[in-house]
């Protein structure tokens, strides 16, 4: 099954088909790059995409991955609202904890490079009049991630973010 797959990067959004078997979180996290077919380029100052043909962007320059394959939804998860600042973009979404995740307790960490949030908003921060993209999940570069806003206290989820509770102004 083809995987259709925004790529969203500090200079822009490629959008293609990914090119390779396997799922979206497996050829983002092989430390490789992720190859698109049929890829489209559009920067942050283009007001249109513009014809790429085969891309392969490495996967440590993917900001936030917006595709339409199983997203692997963990059962029983509790959903946290959270909002994050990354390179340009500001995407709002809920982010999976497992029933009584306590951050300041827990003893297992996030692995890999990229976290799961559903129920995504992305926008171009200096650009809100652009619009906004959507969609029902994403996988957010949690390395690549300056600031975030949440209900959880999130810095070992998102090193080097500054993190903001909920409530602060």
């Amino acid at each position: 099954m083809a995987i259709r797959v925004d790529a969203y990067t500090s200079g822009g959004m490629a959008s293609g088909i990914l090119a390779r078997p396997g799922p979206l979180r497996e050829a983002l996290e092989d430390g490789g790059s992720l190859p698109l077919d049929g890829a489209a380029w559009q920067g942050l100052d283009d007001v249109a995409a513009s014809a790429a043909g085969s891309l392969a962007i490495p996967s440590d320059d993917v900001l936030v991955a917006v595709a339409d394959d199983d997203a692997g939804v963990p059962v029983h998860a509790a959903w946290h609202r959270i909002q994050l600042e990354s390179g340009p973009y500001t995407v709002e979404g809920e982010l999976p904890t497992m029933p009584g995740f306590d951050p300041g307790r827990a003893l297992t960490r996030p692995s890999g490079e990229f976290l799961l949030l559903r129920d995504i908003r992305l926008s171009v921060r200096e650009r809100p009049e652009a619009g906004f993209a959507t969609g029902d999940h994403a996988l957010i570069n949690r390395y690549a991630v300056d600031r975030i806003r949440a209900d959880l206290m999130l810095g070992f989820f998102f090193p080097g973010a500054a993190v903001d509770a909920v409530g602060d102004d």
